[in-house]
Parts: structure tokens; C-alpha cells; sequence
């Protein structure tokens, strides 16, 4: 008996010890998740100095942007087609297209090197005035920290590791929670598994939590507490989902075909992706110095509308051009932030269609109906905008709005915009 007890305390510590695979694998998941709380801090302060620092030169030197837009469009894609090449882009369709084979996506889609491209280049995008947001590249970037923690406890990958740390990153990117679970199940996860919910919600609610301790309990557009009427909610939100919508399915469809047109300029410019990067960033340019208000996310503009600012009837349409111009460039960067501007945009020419309706109900109905539209998650939209607006009040008309929106943009783009994308991802070599 006594010989027994060694070996049977050996095979206790192996199986609950701390070198036992379920202690490795929870403080991988919690050491993931705190460092991804901690990069999206400081991702977000990166990539707010950045475009701090555009405007500041744009409102000295107005013309600057006529040169040094279209070049660095020009420089950024270089360096990332020459070191990079998957960190082109938003970046969720390389954490769709890394679940399919996880454990070999450690080393391309969500490998330390694009992870790091992502973060520095975003920047660099949003330093030259490109309509670009920090949302994707920070799932992308979550997805890479998360893996990288797998790999080093020595952790099986799966593809839940990725999807968890992609939840993580929206979660911490938005300040949102909700709106972190609801990406993962949505957009993430093809086919959600049942047990992937307590690693996404542990990975999610540490990374809030780390984001939340250190920059404060904030709203991401600041509280809108405006609601609806029922007879006013049942003729708005219909209107604002199937312009929405349409203009959401549009952007999508023209971003999928720019990749694959057979018109034969595009073909060729297509073939030269840096001097389309230097044709891009000319329009980004001209456009931004024409109207001084394309630049960047889009996040100031955007908060102004809600909270009752006027602007131009043109900015939606003129944000449209921008964040397309920098979506299709191949550009690091993502278009969650730049499409809640348009949508906002959006809205702001629809309350003038519902002049009797509190305006602020109204914008938000277009930029869930629009947000809808383009990524076509209608849940992950409904979420965002109520947990960035702390709009509680009007859940059920931006459910219809986008539920409406959902359905009124099949009718432009058939295809999901970032799982096609995904596809093309994996069709082509890393």
C-alpha cells in the first residue's frame, strides 16, 4: 500500500495539478484575455493619436493631405503585400478563414507577424487619412494573442480559441459585452458549438473587464435616451431598414466585385495593387479636402449627428466613396467605425424625411438599418449600436430596422460580406 501512494499522487498531480491540461488551458484563456484587454487599450489610444495627428496637419497645411494621402495609400500597401500580405484588410476574414484549420492558422492568418503588421499599419492608415476603423484589426489581433497563449501553455488549438479571442477583441475595441457574445455567435462561428459558450464568455467578460478598469466605464457615442412611439416606430424603422439596407448591400457588393470584375481596368489596376493603392488614396484625398469631414473613422462626425449637429445632405454619400476607396485599396483596416458614420449619415437624411420624430431615434435606426446591410448581422448590429448609444429604450425599432435591413440587402448582395472575403482567404497561398 504504501508503495502505491506515490505513484497515485503522481497521477493526481498529473491530472490536477498545475501542469494538468485544464490549469494550462484556463490560464491560457485568462492570460489571453487580460493581454487582449490591454493591446485594445492601447491599440485604441494609438489609433486615436493617429488620426489626432491627421487633422491637426490637415487643418494647418490643407493641401497636404493631396500628397501625402496618396502616397502613404501607396507606402502602406507596399510594406504590407512585401512583409504582411494577410494583414490586408479588415481582418475578421482571416480569423474565419484561420477556424478552419487552427492549429496551422497560429503561423498565417493569425500568426504574431500580421498580428503586429495589423497594429501598426492600422495606425500608419489612419496617420494618412484613411477611412478605416480599429474594430476588425483588433479581432484579428485578439484572435493572434489568444492562439500565441495556446501555443505557449502547450494547448491543443481549436477553432473556438480563435473565435473566443475575435469576441474578446470586439468586446474590448466597443466597451460592449453583448455585442462581443453576438459577434462570435453571428459572424465567428458557422456553426456555433455548444461548447465554445463558457470559453467565448469568460474570454469576453475578463477582456471587458480589463478594458473597463482601466478606461472607465464609458459609452462609446455617449447616451441617447430618445424612444420611439409605436405608430412612429412601426413607419420609421421600416423606411430606415430598407434605405439602409440597400445602401449596406450596395457597399458590399462593390467591394466583392472589386476584387473580382472582369472589366479590364480594374483587372489591370488590380495587377498593380500599388499604384491602385496610390489611385485610392488620391480619391480619399480629394474628397477629404474637398469636404474636411471623410476622414479617419468617422467617429466625431458621427457622435455630432446623434446628438443634434447639422451636416451637410452630402456626408453620407461622401463617407460612402472614402471608406470604399480605402476598403478595396488593400489597406490594413477595418469598416465597423467608418460604416456607423455612414449610417449615421444616413440617418441624419432620413430625419429630415420625419420632422415630427425625435431625430436622435431616427439616426440610430440608420446606422443599425446600414451596419445591417453591410455585415449582415443583424444581432451584432442591434447590440453595438443599444450598447454604444445606452439606447435600451429603442430595442424593439432597431430590431425591426435591422431585421428589415437583413432581408432588404439580399436583394443587392446575395453574399455575406466578410465570409466571402474569408473564402478568398483561403483560396489563395499565405
Amino acid at each position: 500500500m504504501a508503495r502505491l501512494l506515490p505513484r497515485r499522487f503522481r497521477v493526481l498531480l498529473r491530472r490536477h495539478g498545475p501542469e494538468a491540461l485544464i490549469w494550462r488551458r484556463r490560464v491560457a484563456l485568462l492570460g489571453g484575455a487580460v493581454l487582449v484587454g490591454l493591446v485594445a487599450l492601447v491599440f485604441a489610444d494609438l489609433a486615436d493619436r493617429a488620426n489626432l495627428l491627421f487633422h491637426a496637419m490637415s487643418a494647418r497645411v490643407w493641401w497636404a493631405p493631396l500628397i501625402v494621402t496618396p502616397l502613404g495609400f501607396a507606402g502602406i500597401v507596399w510594406l504590407t503585400n512585401r512583409f504582411a500580405p494577410l494583414a490586408r484588410g479588415s481582418g475578421i476574414p482571416q480569423v474565419m478563414a484561420a477556424t478552419k484549420n487552427p492549429e496551422a492558422a497560429v503561423s498565417t492568418f493569425v500568426s504574431a507577424r500580421a498580428a503586429i503588421a495589423k497594429f501598426v499599419l492600422t495606425a500608419g492608415a489612419l496617420l494618412v487619412g484613411a477611412s478605416v476603423g480599429r474594430e476588425g484589426p483588433t479581432v484579428q489581433i485578439a484572435a493572434a494573442i489568444m492562439g500565441r497563449m495556446h501555443r505557449l501553455m502547450r494547448i491543443p488549438i481549436r477553432s473556438s480559441v480563435y473565435i473566443a479571442g475575435g469576441a474578446a477583441g470586439v468586446a474590448a475595441a466597443f466597451n460592449t459585452p453583448l455585442a462581443g457574445v453576438a459577434f462570435a455567435i453571428e459572424e465567428l462561428a458557422a456553426a456555433y458549438e455548444q461548447r465554445m459558450t463558457l470559453l467565448v464568455m469568460a474570454a469576453v467578460l475578463v477582456a471587458g473587464m480589463v478594458s473597463l478598469g482601466l478606461a472607465g466605464d464609458y459609452i462609446y457615442f455617449g447616451a441617447m435616451r430618445q424612444t420611439l412611439g409605436f405608430s412612429q416606430a412601426i413607419v420609421a424603422a421600416p423606411v430606415a431598414g430598407v434605405v439602409g439596407g440597400l445602401a449596406g448591400g450596395l457597399f458590399s457588393r462593390l467591394m466583392l466585385a472589386s476584387g473580382s470584375t472582369p472589366f479590364a481596368p480594374i483587372a489591370w489596376l488590380r495587377a498593380r495593387p500599388v499604384l491602385f493603392a496610390l489611385g485610392c488614396g488620391a480619391v480619399v484625398a480629394a474628397i477629404g479636402t474637398a469636404t474636411g469631414l471623410t476622414w479617419g473613422t468617422g467617429y466625431e462626425t458621427a457622435h455630432g449627428i446623434i446628438v443634434g449637429e447639422d451636416v451637410p445632405v452630402w456626408f453620407g454619400a461622401a463617407k460612402f466613396a472614402t471608406t470604399l476607396a480605402t476598403a478595396v485599396s488593400g489597406l490594413p483596416g477595418g469598416i465597423f467605425a467608418p460604416s456607423l458614420s455612414i449610417g449615421a449619415g444616413i440617418g441624419d437624411l432620413l430625419r429630415t424625411a420625419f420632422p415630427g420624430y425625435p431625430p436622435g431615434a431616427i439616426v440610430l435606426l440608420g446606422m443599425v438599418a446600414y451596419f445591417t446591410g453591410v455585415v449582415r448581422a443583424p444581432l451584432t448590429a442591434v447590440i453595438i449600436i443599444s450598447e454604444t448609444t445606452a439606447s435600451r429604450g429603442l430595442m424593439m425599432p432597431l430590431v425591426a430596422a435591422a431585421l428589415v435591413g437583413d432581408f432588404t440587402a439580399q436583394f443587392v448582395c446575395k453574399e455575406k460580406l466578410y465570409h466571402a472575403l474569408s473564402q478568398r482567404f483561403l483560396k489563395q497561398p499565405a
